[in-house]
């Protein structure tokens, strides 16, 4: 079986947006893959964090992560940082790499146009991201368009550590998020749904109230013909909500549009905001058992001895190739 890695940074918030283009994707690849999760909270690092904060994220992330339908059979979920052989491993790796390739990565150079002060953690973050992908021999690596530059620099840098030392490293490829559903703001339906907007109600948080959620929904701006019918370019709000709906229940756009047919905004807002209400809260529940239990410190007890026990063998074999080894 392939496998596959995903990181998650642990910094914003999830938002339904989050959960339905990109987590159920991950809970249909789980069936497909020998799945790696992590959370990476030492990529976290390169711009500065509120420890106490950041502290309280890493459980959060994971605990969500699983609520949503991440398998904890089917994955290999942990931390990051609790891997000492990766950073490790990334450390030699940095040594086969070039500086040009590092300071060209496209987010090194937009974050450190924004701190005049930038750390070296964000130039070297990229090959701290490629000993991630490399340690497991992950085949593929699920990014965005904007992270596929650091798959390819992870892919050259084990093409040229297998070119100067031997075989070591399975060359990775990055897997293009396809083109799911995307949710849009509530309040503004041209832009995508995130965490980083101004305005909070225009975003679905899936750590939002029951009430929060049916408000923002009821709430949500829409064109003024009352028909219930999808169309993107010239009715966003209504077809967002559409989308949501899909989405959360399984239905189709057809049969949402058929059975809402001449009833009108008010109904349908109603309707939506009922079934995203519940659902979340489903989440919610799931997702306070796994805070306030013991499972999850067993999930990532279990994960973080199996990463760590390939990163130390692939440690091993790296320093015995390059001669730093008794």
């Amino acid at each position: 079986m392939k496998k596959i890695l995903t990181g998650i940074k642990p910094t914003g918030d999830f938002t339904l947006g989050n959960y339905i283009g990109a987590i159920k994707q991950m809970v249909s690849m789980q069936e497909e893959y020998d799945s790696y999760l992590f959370v990476a909270d030492l990529h976290a690092l390169t711009i500065p964090q509120d420890p106490k904060e950041l502290h309280e994220r890493l459980k959060k992330f994971i605990a969500m992560y699983i609520a949503c339908g991440i398998d904890p059979k089917k994955n290999t979920i942990y931390l990051q940082s609790e891997n000492e052989y990766i950073p490790a491993m990334s450390y030699l790796l940095e040594c086969t790499t070039q500086y040009g390739e590092a300071s060209r990565m496209i987010q090194f150079k937009e974050k450190s146009k924004e701190h005049s002060n930038f750390s070296v953690g964000l130039l070297t973050y990229p090959v701290l991201m490629a000993a991630d992908i490399l340690y497991c021999d992950a085949d593929y690596v699920p990014v965005g368009i904007d992270q596929k530059q650091h798959v390819e620099l992870a892919r050259d840098i084990a093409e040229r550590f297998n070119h100067r030392y031997g075989d070591t490293f399975v060359l990775p490829e990055p897997m293009i998020s396809k083109s799911g559903v995307k949710i849009r703001d509530l309040k503004d339906p041209t832009k995508k749904m995130s965490k980083s907007e101004e305005n909070p109600q225009g975003v679905i948080s899936m750590f939002d109230t029951k009430e929060d959620i049916e408000k923002k929904i009821m709430r949500a701006t829409t064109d003024s013909d009352n028909q219930i019918k999808y169309d993107m370019d010239h009715k966003p709000g209504i077809s967002n909500l559409l989308n949501i709906a899909s989405s959360i229940t399984g239905r189709t756009i057809e049969e949402l549009e058929k059975e809402f047919d001449g009833q009108g905004y008010g109904t349908f807002k109603k309707y939506v905001a009922s079934i995203t209400s519940e659902h979340i809260m489903k989440i919610q529940e799931k997702y306070q058992q796994l805070l306030n239990g013991k499972e999850l410190d067993q999930i990532l007890d279990e994960g973080i001895q199996k990463s760590r026990t390939l990163a130390k063998g692939k440690y091993d074999l790296m320093k015995q190739r390059m001669g730093v080894i008794r």
